[in-house]
């Protein structure tokens, strides 16, 4: 079974930054930054970890609500506390948490082009982000909220990013039923916005909607399963 740690690394602005990490029990054929979902590092998170070292990569999760000394909500922590807790995130001080995982893997001789970031839920919104941001091989969002509007003061939203994408791009969404996440006056939902949007920018980007699964479409295991291979097959394509 693949060892998951956690590592502290300090940061010039005085706090610590924990990184949760994985590494291969083979060669390493590059690395992934993994972005956790609203509620901090879960065990879904950490199975996620593990399971990309299962794969080769070299893995490493920032714990972004470090600042606020958190690691992960009560499971009986509500809807409302989850979005205060995303709320409180500065765009600069994520952008500069996860520039540290990168360098962690820089450290370990992992080449720009053989870095991938990937998120789950607010990880997927902010992995579309940072894609607009940083020279990567390639990005992946699984679900996320901020399409239309930002998940905080400090992000834009990811209708407004899209277009400036600088690597392969790939979105993976969950599609309630009878669409349930809302329409221009357009007619188009807010994902279809976004592919849009994405498909603007000069790279190859692509996005898979799940019909008439819930927004965390990983409670169905097809769609889940599907979604995991199509991540493995991104990383596989574009990572070299």
């Amino acid at each position: 079974m693949t060892e998951i740690r956690t590592e502290a690394v300090p940061l010039r602005d005085g706090h610590v930054l924990p990184l949760t990490v994985a590494e291969p029990v083979s060669q390493i054929r590059g690395g992934i930054v993994v972005l956790h979902e609203a509620r901090g590092v879960t065990d879904a998170v950490r199975r996620l970890v593990a399971g990309l070292a299962g794969e080769g990569w070299l893995a490493v999760a920032p714990h972004l609500y470090h600042r606020s000394g958190t690691d992960e909500l009560q499971p009986s922590a509500g809807d409302d506390e989850v979005r205060d807790q995303v709320s409180q995130l500065d765009g600069a001080e994520v952008l500069a948490d996860t520039d540290t995982a990168f360098g962690w893997l820089a450290q370990r001789d992992v080449a720009s082009d053989q870095m991938g970031v990937v998120g789950f839920d607010l990880g997927g919104s902010v992995a579309l982000l940072i894609a607009t941001q940083r020279s990567l091989g390639a990005a992946v969002t699984v679900a996320g909220g901020g399409i239309m509007e930002p998940l905080s003061s400090g992000l834009p939203s990811l209708v407004e990013a899209a277009p400036s994408i600088g690597c392969p791009w790939l979105g993976l969404y969950g599609e309630p039923p009878e669409t349930g996440n809302g329409q221009s006056e357009a007619g188009e939902t807010p994902v279809q916005r976004l592919r849009a949007a994405a498909a603007s920018s000069q790279v190859a980007t692509d996005v898979v909607t799940y019909p008439d699964t819930a927004y965390r479409f990983d409670s169905d295991p097809e769609a889940a399963a599907d979604a995991w291979q199509r991540t493995l097959n991104w990383f596989d394509s574009h990572l070299r």
